[in-house]
Order: C-alpha cells, then structure tokens, then sequence
C-alpha cells in the first residue's frame, strides 16, 4: 500500500464508489434530458402561424418524454441487474453452491471461509465451486450479508492451505471493502447506457436524423448553431457511452485488486501465502473457461488470460481488468518482508 494506511483506503475507497456512480447518474440523465432540451430547441416555432382552417401547428417538443422514459428504463434495468446480478453470474459460470462438503478438500474450503469471515468481521458468504480445471476464483453480490464467494475445483487441487486462505481472504476484502457492490451497480448502469446507444442508433437510422436536419435551418436567430453544438456533443455521448463506461468500470477493478492484496494481508498476517497462491495461479497453463468476458473484472486473476493484463501504464489501466501479477507480487513479498522484520503489518500502523 505505499506506506498509506489500509483503513484510510479503505474509507476513501467508499467516498470514491459514490462520487462515481454520481458521476454515471448525471451522465445518465444527461443522455436523456439532454436529448429532450435538444428537441424542444430543435421543434421551437420561428413564430407563432395563425391558424387556418384545417391547418396544423407544428410539433413543438415541450414534455421530457425522453428522459422520464429513459430514467424509469434505467432504474428499472439497474434494480433487475442489482437483485439478480449475483445469481446471473454464478449461473453463467456453471457454479453448484456447497451446502454439504462431501470431500476434505470441500470441508477445508467450508472451515477457511468461515475462518477468514471472523477474521474479516463479516457474516460468512455462500460458498460456491466453479466446475473448471483453471485456478481462479471470485466474489459477487450486494452487501455484506447478499455475497458469494466462487472457486474453481482447480483451485482447491493447486493452492494449500494457507494459499487457499489467502485467497479466500482476497476476495472477502472485495465484499468488506463494497468492491463486490459498486461493480455489480456498474454492470448494471453499463447494461443500460449500452442499451439507450443502441435504441438511439435504430432510431436516429430510422428517419431520426430529421430532427438534426430541423435543428440547423434557419427561422431562428442564433438558436440553430447552439442546437447544432448540442447535438453534436449529445450524439457523441450516446455513441462513446457504452465503450467509456466499460473501461471506467474496467479501471475500477483494476485498481481495487491492490487494495483486496493488502486487506488479505491484514486478515491472513501471511502476505507471502497469497503471493505464493497468485504465482500457482498466474503459472496455470490455460484460461478459466468457465468465467466469460462479462465476469472477468470479478476474479482474482483475468480468467482469459490477456497480455495487456501483464503490462504497465495507461493503456494498460484503461483496458486491463487487473493490475500485473508481478507488481502485486512484488508488493506482497515487500509486505512479508517489513512484517518479519518488525512485526507490524505495513498500511496498518
């Protein structure tokens, strides 16, 4: 952690969770009432025409259809990827929930999640086995007593058992430290921006483009170019949303496994177990086929195994899911080293 105090993190990791989904709301309501200024703008009469006979007044956009429609899809669709995102993922990685352990590697799964609960101070989670020869493992849900914790049987078969505690202790700091429940609100907001940039597309390849048409001709004086700049700056909006959206979900994973290391240090007083666990895992020969592309930020390691992963600076924090198994070990083994030398945990002093 840099010296920097874990708990000091810890709550600025929280302050920052808001202040982004802030950010993606008033994004959110910028693509939709956004659009509905545009309009009204755009259909706004030059002068009131008298009215003749069967003529008819033109169209002028004045109610915020757009953007109450959009709002209500949002929180609709975010409410429906908040209650079942855990469910969907666990679903799509064919994961079975271990109620009953059956075997002893199963109990030593069941006995190190409720160990490294009291360690953490959070209730225990569900435990789940992912059926996938790969070693990977992560964590999804809302809260604190709404979490999942998934590992695949490669997992249990490669990792002893103070590397396996370590792991598990990982991804409980995902759950403490609300990693678990600003990404599943992410994924959900992501899924709705996508879909509006797709609707807006099909709309605007419909004939929608007739309203850009309106917007610059002329009948008022100065409004059109105003229209125009706004269009131009909403349509690019629409169409950058879902790809900055992702990668800013993206930059958020990567960031948080750093933190998730250090918290399974403080939990476990045994950085070098975890260090030992992320080398068996980033030394496995093939991906974890079971995990998709849409769950990959929620591992403890990029279950495709990706080479921007591997690397460094700012294209790699933009378009990585995690930070570079090497640096992460390097600092565990850091961390093992000031810990035996003078018994206190860094970033916990």
């Amino acid at each position: 952690m840099s010296g920097a105090n874990l708990f000091e993190q810890q709550r600025t990791n929280r302050r920052r969770s808001a202040v982004l989904v802030a950010i993606f709301l008033l994004f959110f309501a910028w693509i939709g009432f956004g659009g509905d200024y545009i309009l009204y703008l755009s259909t706004m009469p030059a002068a009131a025409p008298a009215a003749r006979g069967g003529s008819r007044t033109p169209y002028h956009h004045t109610f915020p259809w757009f953007g109450l429609g959009t709002t209500l899809l949002g929180i609709g669709m975010a409410w429906y990827g908040w209650r079942n995102g855990a469910k969907q993922v666990l679903w799509a990685s064919g994961a079975w929930e271990l109620v009953q352990a059956s075997k002893p590697d199963e109990q030593q799964l069941v006995n190190v999640v409720e160990e490294m609960a009291i360690a953490s101070g959070i209730p225990k989670p569900k435990v789940w086995i992912v059926p996938d020869k790969d070693p990977n493992a992560f964590a999804t849900g809302t809260d604190e007593r709404h979490a999942h914790i998934a590992v695949t049987e490669g997992l249990l078969t490669t990792l002893n058992r103070d590397e396996l505690q370590a792991v598990i202790g990982h991804e409980l700091a995902h759950i403490k430290n609300y990693d678990v429940k600003l990404m599943t609100l992410l994924a959900a907001l992501v899924g709705v921006l996508a879909l509006i940039s797709e609707g807006t597309w099909r709309f605007l390849g419909r004939g929608g483009g007739r309203v850009a048409g309106r917007s610059s001709g002329g009948g008022r004086k100065g409004g059109g170019g105003l229209v125009v700049v706004l269009l131009v700056l909403w349509l690019i909006s629409v169409l950058l949303a879902p790809i900055v959206s992702r990668l800013l979900a993206l930059a958020v994973s990567r960031k948080r496994e750093f933190l998730a290391d250090a918290s399974s240090a403080q939990f476990t007083r045994n950085p070098a177990a975890l260090a030992a666990a992320l080398r068996k895992i980033e030394d496995a020969a093939a991906p974890t086929a079971a995990i998709h592309r849409g769950c990959a930020h929620l591992c403890i390691a990029d279950p495709l195994g990706r080479r921007i992963n591997a690397r460094q600076g700012f294209v790699a924090d933009v378009f990585g899911t995690h930070p570079p198994m090497a640096v992460r070990i390097a600092r565990l083994k850091a961390m093992a080293y000031q810990y035996e030398k003078t018994g206190v945990m860094p970033g916990t002093a």
